[in-house]
């Protein structure tokens, strides 16, 4: 979707760096750097390493532009729009990962150039579908011999932390990440990390080691740190063995898997086969009606049926579950798949992502970002209405709010005396839901709602809409 709308607007997480900044203008992404920055970025793009990273994909589209689009900055780049923008705390323990080896891998290659990255945080990644690429080229900036890596405590804290306690302790890492936008701090690893488990692999050196360097660091100025290390022979070589040496922890962490019922949901749901058969005509009617989308959001995408069905007829789809290990399992299959289109992410519709970090809008709300053409809503309403106790007009209220104007939502209704639903309402007090019934949906969907077409599946037990949101 095109936007007509020129005005220069700063994006809100791009402050912490004062050398550059990041604005948008209409659908354009742009980045103003200052008089050193933009120095620097003549030597970068002078180099065949960053023109590879560029070539591959790997960092993302970059160009200059006319200064003059952004008054007051020495140069001006223009950046390619990443999709959909995500935070490292609805991602899964893969995509972490692989981002953080990416990160690491672009280090790699700078540090020979005579460059290296000014920031180590997972912020700096995004995702084309399950393929990570960097996006902050402001980072880039010349290697001085004998200084470490300024990035290395954002590394750690952003990245290499959350691994460990997923791959050490089986926690999942998503509520650390999104509880503090600078990450999981030392001394909180140092006390998880304590007895026999201070030897599991990293931790030592990553955790405890690093921990007592920076208490003892925080005692001398930055110029005395990096004195010391020069005098004590710090060198290109050695950074590079150590970047070396971190990729290789990473790339041996695994997921400690725990039993999952959503795991093995569809073959153990109440469908049928010719239920199913019907669903996906009804989906793929849907999403062909709406032309060719250019965001469908698969809210419960379980695993990813519905959709890889959107994937085939639209741009981008963002499929949405609040399971990690289903998240891993579908972002591992979609990468062998070599599926581009399907970003999966990490979320619980019930308690989505907030605004957070500076003033609340350093990192936007899910809701702020969140705006599609087509969204599918299948299996959903009970979970929230009966599961979570959700009224079930605010649960059409938060589906609505994601459709754009003119837009169409796919929703489905699971009727009282469904199986799954039973299920749900048998650990509940009687009475408790006197509105959750299928005339009371119809009603308040309608006042909500224009209702293009309905379909109640064979099993007679649960029925799917098709809507036009406003427009």
């Amino acid at each position: 979707m095109t936007s007509s709308d020129t005005r220069i607007r700063v994006e809100p997480g791009s402050f912490r760096d004062p050398a550059n900044r990041v604005f948008h203008a209409g659908d354009q992404v742009l980045r103003g750097l200052g008089p050193q920055a933009a120095r620097d970025w003549q030597a970068l793009a002078a180099t065949d390493f960053f023109a590879a990273l560029l070539a591959e994909g790997k960092v993302c589209g970059t160009e200059p532009v006319d200064a003059a689009v952004l008054p007051g900055w020495t140069a001006v780049l223009r950046h390619e729009r990443i999709p959909f923008v995500s935070h490292p705390y609805e991602w899964s323990f893969g995509m972490l990962r692989d981002a953080a080896l990416l990160h690491l891998e672009i280090l790699r290659r700078a540090l020979p150039a005579g460059f290296t990255t000014k920031d180590g945080s997972a912020y700096n990644l995004q995702w084309r579908g399950v393929t990570p690429v960097f996006i902050d080229v402001g980072s880039f900036a010349p290697l001085t011999d004998g200084e470490p890596w300024a990035g290395y405590r954002q590394f750690c804290q952003t990245l290499l932390y959350p691994l460990l306690v997923q791959a050490h302790l089986g926690v999942d890492f998503q509520p650390w990440l999104r509880a503090r936008v600078d990450g999981v701090e030392p001394d909180q690893m140092r006390r998880l990390f304590r007895g026999a488990r201070r030897l599991r692999p990293g931790v030592l050196t990553h955790v405890h080691l690093h921990g007592a360097m920076q208490e003892r660091h925080a005692r001398s100025s930055t110029t005395d740190v990096r004195a010391q290390l020069r005098a004590a022979g710090y060198s290109r070589d050695l950074a590079l063995a150590t970047v070396r040496g971190i990729e290789k922890l990473i790339r041996r962490l695994e997921r400690r898997d725990e039993p999952s019922h959503w795991v093995d949901y569809q073959r153990t749901c109440s469908y049928t086969a010719q239920d199913r058969a019907e669903k996906e005509h009804f989906v793929t009617t849907a999403v062909t009606a709406a032309g060719r989308p250019g965001l469908v959001l698969d809210l419960g995408a379980n695993d990813g049926r519905y959709a890889r069905i959107a994937a085939r007829h639209a741009d981008t789809v963002v499929a949405v579950e609040q399971d990690p290990a289903v998240v891993d399992t579908l972002y591992r299959a979609l990468r062998a798949e070599g599926e581009q289109r399907i970003l999966p992410l990490v979320m619980d519709l019930a308690d989505p992502s907030p605004g957070g970090g500076w003033g609340g809008v350093e990192r936007a709300a899910f809701a702020a970002r969140a705006r599609a053409d087509v969204v599918l809503a299948l299996a959903v309403v009970h979970h929230l209405a009966i599961g979570r106790n959700v009224p079930l007009a605010q649960v059409l209220d938060q589906l609505v709010g994601h459709v754009r104007p003119g837009g169409r939502l796919v929703v489905e209704f699971v009727h009282p005396e469904d199986v799954m639903a039973r299920r749900l309402l048998a650990n509940k007090p009687d009475g408790l839901f006197p509105d959750y019934h299928r005339d009371e949906f119809e009603r308040l969907l309608a006042a909500r709602c224009r209702v293009e077409r309905h379909r109640e599946l064979p099993s007679g037990t649960r029925t799917l809409y098709q809507v036009v949101v406003g427009g």
